[in-house]
């Protein structure tokens, strides 16, 4: 077992790659291009990963599925993608191990050109202006740099008396204006504005052109439609607009103040139309003018869809009286209330029994102020007679027409009484389980019946429906799928619309709700051997009611035990020997009159699944032309939970096939906790990936199984034949465990000829790998800019641990450290290795050193080394005067026994280390391994 390590490696598209104060990773991209980052993990048992991003999660920013991947994809990045990238793994043990790169997105926009002139002398056109101002405005990522143009003339700050460039203070970095002062006749002419950002991530330069002429002048409008246009539902409108003026011609555009236009809109130049216009598509529609001369030009029109809705009314008594009846010989006011668009057209018609009604002293018809209570009117009768009794109709319409009329009848007669509000008996309290459908009841008598609101009494919260009050015209509330939170009381009251406008009447109405009981947990799996006791417990959580809990024990459909709750809120449940019969699934139900809650225990006698081990530093174990054999290592979870392992039931199967191939891996002993095991799969074919399975095997039978797959990385991925050796092609994924050091300038970059960018910086740099294979993979260094000549790259290999043969004395065995390497290009600079002692961080002892064009070929180098104790080898790329300088390597080794002398090279610089080496053991991080050729 091992706590967690992570480090991000990138796919090498960046433009860069840079340490920023020894401290901040930070990757370059250009917009568009695919971001991708792959966080490397060691540790057992395998770590969980996930990839967030600064300020939130990064499942906001891109898909869920790459969020828990080791590898993270962005295709197409985008300028608002670009921030602190973080990878974390943990896997339990010890602290969750970080690592973050700071991503930055470069783009460049195209410029735009906008002209002004002098705010104290304007005219309508330029030519009488003295002043004219060319501003030029690109959004980028670095900044942008600009410059200008008037013909083929580049322009500079005092080339020209006449011309002015400079920055505002208030937008320095992002603007550029250029400035022509007295203007001159040799000043109309085509100016050009380009845009740089120094070709960072091959962004090219960007230009814009304006050409300033005598007739150059700010865009004018005109709307040919009325302000503002009423219209009726259905009808299709027309808005035109065109230009009155403007050099060079502007573009119109039409914008909707409240959102966009309708999906519906037909655009034609100018010419907006909407079919079929709706309420919904009113509002302020304005035509804009644009040609980046002055400020664009707007006219705006009102549209206004005819509409009327919601007619309701009241009746008012004698409000100098207290008694809230209608009675003979006192006043009574009917109010009838609608909302309708366009208000101004809005009128009012009174009828009584179907005539006309106007009026009079006893019956005054007034309209009340809107800002009031707008589309209201009313009816007042003065001193009620019985002749007054009859149906009265307020009809509201709009003038324009087109619309229906809203009719509403109200009925004044000696049964138009107030309303009353009561609960039947048996509907409050009101108990119901959760989940059911529910109909709480006011029973409204009077005349008319008002519409009833109901609200919740007990504590401020929204009704079911979302809404603070729910309006019901029979006094009746359901509620659908009711749940525990809708316990409590519920209020019931008038209100004054279709009704009387008195004081509320009011009713409250208990709601219960029983619920099963909630209990803990719900499942639990227990993995014990036979002849052993096990107890297993249940617990209540919450439940309504709370008394006559009862439960019961079952073993499948076997009732075991039953009982009721008195105190306590738990059971247990206690199998003293275990056997055969006495394993399955336990189920611990607890009831009440709502339902039951159900607790689950899977007893079982099958060992835990094995835990496949991926930190093995060299799998490939054995690499013959046609086939590979891998070393598969794995820990066993509890290994004494439930018996002594007695095997292992190995199957294998190709990749995308049915059959597997089974067979039996005795183990001979006991296994103790986090025990490394290991088996060896040989004859596995090239380059082929296998589906391993793997399922331990007790005296009670067959544990869980655990199922990973194994994959051949290449020709020369990695191979440790023997303890005594190691070879690195810089084929697998982790590169060998070599590290980016963080003292340098830039990074080493893994490629290959097959993946490299098609923008690559020609002559210069390998076209194939060592082997000559163009998919085959290789470090290198990029020498494109941004680099500076003398700017360093280091690749830091893992530790190697030196263990001497002979324990009373120096070893005498050296070692032949060799690898190759490519340097071609008219501006390659230097290659150095240097070692690096245990103990000896700050001295670095230079072993190997080359400078300038070698030529297109790969070269080897060799080097004996005799270091007295553990030691890192460092590769370190510094980059010539130009871009042609990239620099590689490919295929380092060590392995034991001097190197021949024939091939030792003649710059060899020797160690000036004591000793030799017995043999070597790869420690990646903190972590020693050997590799094991048999079973464990």
């Amino acid at each position: 077992a091992a706590p967690p390590t992570v480090r991000i490696v990138h796919s090498g598209l960046a433009c860069n790659i840079e340490e920023e104060r020894y401290s901040e990773r930070v990757y370059t991209i250009r917009e568009g291009e695919t971001l991708e980052l792959t966080c490397l993990v060691t540790g057992h048992p395998r770590p969980q990963i996930r990839w967030t991003k600064t300020a939130g999660s990064a499942s906001d920013r891109f898909q869920d599925s790459s969020v828990f991947n080791e590898t993270l994809r962005i295709s197409n990045i985008q300028r608002h993608q670009g921030g602190r990238y973080y990878c974390k793994a943990e896997n339990g043990l010890g602290s969750p191990a970080i690592k973050s790169i700071r991503v930055d997105v470069y783009y460049l926009d195209d410029p735009i050109v906008t002209v002004h002139q002098s705010i104290g002398e304007a005219k309508e056109q330029f030519y009488y202006e003295r002043t004219v101002f060319l501003r030029c405005v690109a959004n980028s990522n670095p900044p942008v740099r600009y410059s200008w143009r008037r013909g083929q003339e580049v322009l500079l700050q005092g080339s020209d008396k006449g011309v002015e460039i400079y920055e505002p203070f208030f937008t320095q970095g992002e603007t550029k204006i250029l400035k022509l002062k007295n203007l001159r006749p040799q000043d109309y002419a085509n100016y050009s504005c380009i845009a740089s950002v120094r070709n960072v991530c091959s962004i090219p330069d960007k230009m814009v052109s304006f050409r300033l002429s005598n007739k150059t002048a700010s865009p004018s409008i005109k709307l040919l439609v009325d302000d503002p246009i009423v219209v009726n539902p259905g009808e299709a409108i027309t808005l035109v607009c065109v230009t009155t003026g403007g050099e060079p011609a502007p573009s119109l555009t039409w914008v909707r103040s409240a959102g966009t236009l309708p999906e519906k809109t037909v655009l034609n130049g100018g010419t907006l139309t909407i079919p079929a216009i709706t309420s919904e598509d009113a509002g302020t529609y304005s035509c804009i003018a644009n040609n980046n001369v002055g400020n664009p030009a707007k006219k705006s029109t009102n549209i206004i869809v005819r509409a009327l809705k919601k007619g309701r009314f009241w009746i008012t008594p004698d409000p100098y009286h207290k008694d809230d009846n209608i009675q003979i010989g006192r006043e009574v006011k009917i109010s009838c209330q609608v909302e309708a668009i366009p208000s101004e057209e809005l009128t009012f018609s009174w009828f009584k029994n179907g005539r006309p009604l106007r009026s009079s002293e006893r019956m005054v018809i007034t309209q009340t102020d809107p800002d009031v209570s707008p589309g209201t009117t009313n009816l007042d009768i003065i001193d009620l007679k019985f002749t007054d009794f009859g149906t009265y109709t307020c009809v509201a319409s709009l003038k324009g027409g087109g619309i229906s009329d809203i009719s509403i009848d109200v009925n004044i007669s000696s049964s138009t009484v107030p309303p009353n509000l009561t609960v039947p008996q048996e509907k409050s309290p009101l108990v119901t389980r959760e989940g059911d459908t529910i109909e709480l009841q006011c029973q409204v008598t009077g005349k008319p019946k008002p519409i009833i609101l109901w609200s919740r009494a007990d504590k401020e919260v929204a009704m079911p429906d979302g809404a603070m009050q729910t309006e019901s015209y029979d006094g009746i509330l359901r509620i659908v799928n009711v749940s525990r939170e809708m316990t409590g009381t519920y209020r019931c009251q008038t209100s004054q619309y279709n009704g009387f406008n008195v004081k509320p009447r009011e009713a409250l109405v208990q709601l219960i709700v029983q619920y099963p009981p909630a209990v803990e947990p719900t499942f639990l799996e227990i993995r014990q051997g036979q002849g052993r006791s096990i107890t297993m417990s249940c617990r209540v959580l919450r439940a309504y009611p709370t008394r006559v809990l009862t439960y019961e024990w079952r073993l499948g459909s076997k009732l075991l035990r039953t009982g009721q709750f008195d105190v306590q809120d738990s059971t247990e449940y206690t199998v003293s020997s275990l056997s055969r019969d006495s394993y399955g699934i336990y189920n611990c139900n607890i009831i009440n009159e709502a339902g039951a809650g159900r607790c689950s225990f899977l007893v079982t006698g099958k060992a835990y699944a094995p835990e496949f081990y991926y930190d093995t530093y060299n799998p490939l174990w054995q690499n013959r032309p046609r086939v590979y054999s891998y070393s598969l290592q794995w820990t066993q979870m509890n290994p004494d939970a439930v018996d002594r392992i007695l095997a292992y039931r190995l199957g294998i199967r190709q990749a995308g096939q049915q059959r597997w191939w089974e067979q039996e891996i005795t183990v001979n002993g006991n296994i103790q906790k986090g025990e490394l095991i290991a088996y060896n799969l040989t004859e596995l074919i090239k380059p082929e990936a296998y589906e391993v399975r793997l399922t331990p095997i007790t005296r009670f039978g067959e544990g869980d199984s655990t199922i990973r797959v194994i994959k051949y990385s290449g020709k020369k991925t990695l191979v440790y034949k023997r303890t005594r050796e190691f070879h690195c092609g810089f084929e697998d994924g982790n590169i060998c465990l070599f590290t980016q050091d963080d003292t340098d300038n830039f990074d080493w970059t893994k490629q290959s000829t097959a993946t490299r960018d098609t923008k690559y910086t020609p002559n210069t740099g390998p076209n194939a790998d060592r082997t000559g294979s163009k998919e085959g993979f290789y470090m290198y260094i990029e020498t494109s800019r941004p680099r500076l000549e003398g700017e360093k790259a280091r690749l830091v290999s893992p530790v190697f641990s030196v263990a001497p043969k002979n324990p009373y004395g120096a070893t005498n065995t050296a070692y032949c450290f060799s690898f190759y390497y490519h340097m071609y290009g008219q501006h390659i600079g230097s290659l150095n290795v240097y070692l690096r002692l245990k103990g000896q961080t700050a001295i670095e002892n230079p072993l190997w050193s080359s400078s300038g064009n070698k030529g297109q070929h790969w070269n080897q180098a060799r080097v004996n080394i005799n270091p007295p104790t553990s030691f890192q080898l460092i590769f370190e790329g510094i980059r010539g005067p130009g871009i042609e300088g990239d620099i590689a390597i490919d295929d380092v080794s060590i392995v034991e026994g001097e190197c021949m002398k024939s091939d030792q090279p003649a710059n060899n610089l020797r160690s000036g280390a004591v000793g030799t080496l017995a043999h070597i053991r790869l420690i990646p991080v903190i972590i020693l391994m050997s590799v094991l050729s048999h079973q464990r």
